[in-house]
């Protein structure tokens, strides 16, 4: 007890500048600015579980945003998001993107404690918020025409829902060749990855297949250019799933973006901000969007039916003649993925209820009720995040399609990852 009392008033002095609204302290640089908001960030990470998504910096940041929640309420925490903020906008003139980001996290973090807080916000506003964007959404009937399409291509009895749920499971991997698949898959991942983006020697990542999750995969960053990536395996896994997941959780997704920021920001600049993920600030937006776009990076085309049909299939014991087709049907079912971001809203903000969230999901998303609940919950527990996988990918893909296949896209993908990229800086 009495080194916890140590640790808050210590805290409480290193930062008081903080508590000022009244402008930069003396010598105030960003630098200074950075290790008082990393330390704040860990703060809201105590009061809210998986607030930071990853944090490898100085244990002794961590002690210390520990010690502050102790020692702090959410609105004194607002109030030092507040202050901290007040110090960031005159140092802008110096280093404006490395500002700008901070900036954004910090405008993040005080929506998320506004909403820690018990203030319930719309759904644009929140994601405007948290993630930088305010989403664009269509209505569900605007949907019906991919419907008809999708009906081409799966006929048959019963509801259309049903007939797409059928077929994919055709392709289900069995249980017990599931590591032997996906590890193949993110060794395919990788080796299209380092074709074109240098990564540390020592980059590596650990993978664990787990249960009682609302994701189908994460990814850890435990820092020193390591991951643990899990695979959830609540429901069964479908052939494609391998080659989405691996790229989107490993390579060149979450775990390249992780070792790049590590590497060239905080390594090479010693921007420490950078050692600390807030799960709900717009890096949410370009991790997944850029991990969701790295899919079509690492195999444009038809490369990815190839490959899946080729290899994976074989391995998972599988007929690879019938692929292209599904792949075909994918593409197709891409189409409907911006309508989960409407079901969201209309939930979230209460036009519709649980049940009715889970039947417009079956509708809208043909899926079966057992993952239409698991979308349903995951909307439950994040919210307005589900807006980053879609619009977020859609954004990044328009940036980087600006420039010829091949290597230009992989350098200008590189450049995204690398720097303090906001979803305001993506163009297209």
């Amino acid at each position: 007890m009495q080194r916890s009392l140590f640790l808050a008033a210590a805290v409480s002095l290193t930062l008081a500048g903080c508590a000022t609204t009244t402008g930069a302290p003396a010598r105030d640089g960003l630098d200074a600015v950075a290790r008082d908001y990393v330390v704040l960030q860990l703060a809201i990470g105590e009061k809210e579980e998986g607030y930071i998504d990853a944090f490898y910096g100085d244990a002794g940041l961590k002690t210390e945003g520990q010690a502050l929640a102790q020692a702090s309420d959410l609105p004194a925490l607002a109030g030092r998001v507040r202050a901290l903020q007040a110090r960031v906008t005159p140092l802008a003139a110096t280093e404006p993107r490395r500002a700008a980001f901070l900036s954004a996290q910090l405008t993040a973090a005080a929506t998320r404690l506004r909403m820690l807080q018990g203030e319930k916000l719309p759904f644009a506003e929140e994601a405007q918020g948290l993630f930088g964007v305010r989403p664009t959404l269509n209505p569900l009937a605007s949907y019906d025409p991919v419907l008809a399409r999708i009906e081409a291509l799966v006929p048959g009895e019963g509801s259309l829902a049903d007939r797409v749920e059928a077929y994919q499971n055709r392709f289900t991997i069995p249980r017990e060749k599931l590591e032997t698949v996906f590890r193949s898959a993110i060794a395919a991942c990788r080796t299209a990855t380092v074709e074109n983006i240098s990564l540390p020697s020592t980059e590596r990542f650990d993978l664990a297949f787990v249960t009682g999750k609302s994701w189908s995969g994460y990814n850890y960053y435990l820092g020193q250019y390591r991951s643990r990536i899990e695979i959830n395996t609540d429901l069964p896994i479908r052939l494609s799933r391998a080659v989405d997941l691996g790229c989107h959780e490993g390579y060149p997704g979450h775990h390249v973006l992780n070792v790049l920021l590590e590497e060239k920001l905080v390594r090479g600049k010693g921007w420490t901000e950078f050692s600390v993920y807030p799960l709900y600030s717009p890096q949410s937006l370009l991790a997944e969007g850029s991990a969701n776009y790295g899919i079509d990076l690492a195999f444009p085309g038809a490369r990815k039916a190839r490959y899946e049909a080729a290899v994976l299939a074989p391995l998972a014991g599988l007929n690879g003649e019938e692929v292209a087709r599904y792949d075909a049907l994918l593409d197709a079912l891409r189409d409907l993925s911006t309508a989960r971001n409407t079901i969201a809203q209309r939930f979230l903000d209460g036009e519709v209820d649980e049940a009715e969230a889970v039947r417009l999901t079956q509708r809208y998303q043909l899926v079966s009720e057992a993952r239409a609940r698991q979308s349903v919950n995951f909307t439950k527990q994040y919210r307005s995040y589900v807006i980053n996988y879609d619009i977020g990918r859609d954004m990044v893909a328009r940036d980087v399609e600006r420039f010829p296949e091949g290597k230009a896209r992989w350098q200008r993908m590189e450049q995204l990852l690398s720097e303090p990229t906001l979803p305001s800086d993506l163009q297209g």
